[in-house]
């Protein structure tokens, strides 16, 4: 009896979120692997003639599974697999523009450890919200899998990464630099240090997983700040670096152990590159218009489907565009040129070009990679989450304080007296103090987050904790 690929995703509980469809572990059946991987090259064959997918995954254990799955699927329907293996996402979306196709990367990204993903990408780069919904209403029929096997893999997607920022960045410019590689369970740890290296930078590999290891870029955790600070006394480090678990979120410390924050880390890299035009998520940091270097500045809801819609709005009128979210992942959407040469536009989450601007900066300027960040408004932010917060559940609380303000101040203890609301995305207020905050449902799993801005990291903290504190309450 023959299966609908719309009924076996519909059935599954898995759903789209900020960045792919993301699920439990157990609901990645391989019929579901296959339903969502069929759907979305019926998809693409709509638009473009498909005969080829680049095909990609994290470590996570059953990530081989899933794309054997996938694999099988995109047999069944005449389309040939090129398979990289384990690699950062945003070297196969890289490979996948150059050779003119479409791609899958399975992977969770930073999201707790029973739960993974799968991305999808157009041939010029991360799908639509538009695509997520023809995914998920696709009348096609799921084929008859045969084998479910994965290909033999390639390696010019990694060496053409790495060509990228070898030749933007020419010479070995981090000679004499001591870069600690938070490695983990990185999908790049072994070509972040590649490409560190060949800059010239001398790096001391540190924390290296067999385990899967759910690094959250944005919201750091007590235990990562702790090796942060221990790593850079013991190595006397000028700089610590790691990414989320499919390398396209960075962490960045500097010579003191202290993680920039991600926004902070893409206005630093933006106004290094000479952008003109941002697209960023509402939860940024306002230090982005504070700080004057950007001639337009666009918010968006979190997600990089907004901030890529966004960004290509921008393009109509400005020449130098990116854009980047609150976890530090960094989209190009214009070829950048200098005299030396070119970096071709990449418009989804990357890692390493805003860690690698910011450390090429530091060495250039001949300064310690904290000065980077003087003479920024001090403005600070925090972010923090409550696990196992169930989405409806806060999805109603923050529609309820939205039309009562007064409730959500006293609720959470707020001091100070609301001035402004934003509900782009969840629920953001504005204190009289200048200090704000935001609170949203996570798109990737039943997580309520909290956005926090004030005048120092500490209040931000502080915040931050207390907001979170409150909300427990309610649950």
């Amino acid at each position: 009896m023959s299966q609908q690929c719309k009924e076996l995703i519909a059935n599954s509980g898995i759903a789209f979120g900020t960045s792919g469809a993301r699920g439990l572990v157990e609901q990645f059946s391989d019929d579901v692997c296959a339903a969502f991987t069929v759907a979305f090259l019926h998809v693409m064959r709509e638009h473009v003639d498909v005969n080829r997918v680049a095909m990609g995954m994290d470590r996570r254990p059953n990530s081989p599974d899933m794309a054997a799955a996938c694999t099988a699927a995109a047999r069944a329907v005449g389309i040939e697999v090129a398979d990289y293996g384990i690699l950062p996402t945003p070297a196969l979306a890289l490979q996948a523009m150059a050779d003119g196709i479409p791609a899958i990367m399975i992977t969770g990204s930073h999201i707790p450890f029973d739960r993974n993903g799968i991305k999808f990408y157009r041939p010029e780069g991360e799908i639509t919200k538009a695509d997520e919904q023809a995914i998920l209403n696709a009348e096609v029929e799921l084929p008859q899998l045969g084998a479910i096997a994965r290909n033999s893999e390639r390696n010019a997607a990694n060496e053409r990464y790495l060509t990228r920022f070898t030749t933007w960045f020419e010479g070995k410019p981090l000679i004499g630099m001591r870069v600690g590689l938070y490695q983990h369970s990185a999908a790049g740890r072994d070509l972040s240090q590649q490409v560190l290296e060949a800059l010239g930078a001398s790096v001391i590999p540190l924390g290296r997983s067999e385990q899967f290891v759910p690094v959250d870029t944005e919201a750091v955790s007590e235990e990562d700040r702790a090796k942060a600070s221990t790593w850079s006394a013991e190595h006397n480090l000028d700089a610590l670096f790691t990414t989320d678990g499919d390398g396209d979120r960075p962490l960045l410390a500097d010579e003191h152990g202290q993680w920039l924050r991600g926004d902070i880390l893409g206005l630093l890299c933006a106004r290094e590159l000479g952008i003109q035009a941002l697209a960023v998520p509402v939860s940024c940091n306002t230090a982005i218009e504070g700080c004057g270097a950007f001639a337009q500045v666009v918010r968006t809801r979190i997600g990089s489907p907004y901030v890529l819609a966004a960004m290509g709005a921008l393009t109509e009128q400005n020449t130098q565009v990116a854009g980047f979210e609150a976890n530090g992942g960094f989209l190009l959407a214009s070829r950048l040129q200098k005299e030396t040469g070119y970096l071709e536009a990449l418009p989804t989450r990357d890692a390493l070009l805003p860690a690698l601007t910011l450390l090429v900066a530091a060495a250039q300027q001949n300064k310690p990679l904290s000065a980077l960040v003087d003479g920024l408004p001090l403005r600070f932010t925090a972010s923090d989450r409550l696990k196992s917060f169930p989405t409806e559940r806060s999805a109603a609380l923050l529609s309820q304080w939205k039309d009562d303000l007064p409730a959500m101040q006293k609720a959470l203890g707020l001091e100070a007296s609301i001035i402004h609301v934003d509900s782009t995305d969840g629920l953001r207020v504005t204190l009289t103090t200048g200090d704000v905050v935001h609170l949203r449902p996570s798109g990737n799993a039943p997580e309520l987050r909290c956005y926090a801005e004030a005048g120092t990291s500490e209040q931000a903290a502080e915040v931050a904790k207390k907001s979170l504190a409150a909300c427990a309450h309610f649950l």
